[in-house]
């Protein structure tokens, strides 16, 4: 069932539970996802990013992606990821996303403050919204990033002045490919915590970090995880176990299945 990511989130920070916030990319991919959604009967919220829209056009994913929530036998919110451009976010919303993850976090902090409360405005309290401040390592689609961790009392500043649901923080998690292992600061996570003891916190390159780095962050305010490459990552794989004789049926079996298993190993490193 198609829900807004508060009716998933609220809950789960209350508990200090960890939801799974799932990219996709095509029909496969969003298949697997809501299999293992709903073979472990768990809540997700499933998201495409912005800069993945000339590989995947929203006029396209976007309806897929809400009326396959809608036919979900489990809790679905959709949520446009790394929202930057006006038109984009306006054509989400048109098309029933239930969240928008407004990306500010390369502006100056008080154009990314000015920024995310217009569009709060225009939203309405009905459209989830959540912001970013600090920068991850790597890349979501585009040019790589350097890391910048999230300045607690930015943090505190931008909650309190834009009007964002919860908040997307840097502490060391990065987009893409770990290079090495991940070395979360959950001395800043814990400042960041101290001032913003009711806000939802979510953690975005989830597919490298380690099960027992999540689970302590659960602890600290974070309630949502996001997971992209590990679906990207399987979905390739099962694309190229397909045989040589298999048609695309065949190899559409393959790629949903393999993003069904990753989503359900991804599930299982969230339990407590």
């Amino acid at each position: 069932m198609l829900v807004s990511p508060k009716e998933i989130l609220g809950p789960a920070f209350a508990r200090g539970q960890l939801i799974g916030a799932f990219n996709t990319g095509n029909l496969e991919m969003t298949m697997g996802i809501l299999r293992a959604a709903e073979e472990m009967n768990r809540p997700v919220l499933l998201q495409i990013a912005e800069k993945r829209l000339g590989h995947a056009p929203l006029h396209l994913m976007g309806p897929l992606m809400v009326s396959a929530a809608r036919q979900a036998k489990t809790p679905v919110a959709v949520q446009l990821d790394h929202g930057e451009t006006p038109d984009v976010i306006c054509a989400a919303c048109d098309f029933g996303f239930t969240g928008i993850m407004f990306d500010g976090s390369g502006l100056p902090l008080e154009e990314n403050i000015a920024r995310t409360r217009a569009l709060r405005g225009s939203l309405g309290a009905s459209v989830w919204l959540e912001g970013e401040v600090g920068m991850l390592a790597g890349s979501e689609g585009g040019p790589e990033a350097t890391a910048l961790h999230t300045d607690p009392a930015q943090a505190e500043r931008y909650a309190l002045q834009a009007g964002c649901d919860c908040l997307a923080v840097s502490i060391g998690n990065a987009h893409g490919h770990y290079k090495g292992k991940p070395q979360l600061n959950f001395a800043v996570l814990t400042a960041i915590r101290k001032r913003l003891p009711q806000k939802p916190l979510v953690l975005h390159g989830g597919s490298g970090l380690p099960r027992e780095d999540l689970l302590r962050a659960a602890g600290m305010g974070v309630c949502k995880v996001n997971i992209a490459t590990a679906g990207f990552d399987a979905c390739r794989r099962g694309a190229a176990q397909t045989p040589r004789d298999g048609d695309y049926f065949v190899m559409n079996e393959h790629m949903v299945r393999a993003v069904r298993e990753s989503v359900l190993r991804q599930l299982e490193r969230f339990t407590l």
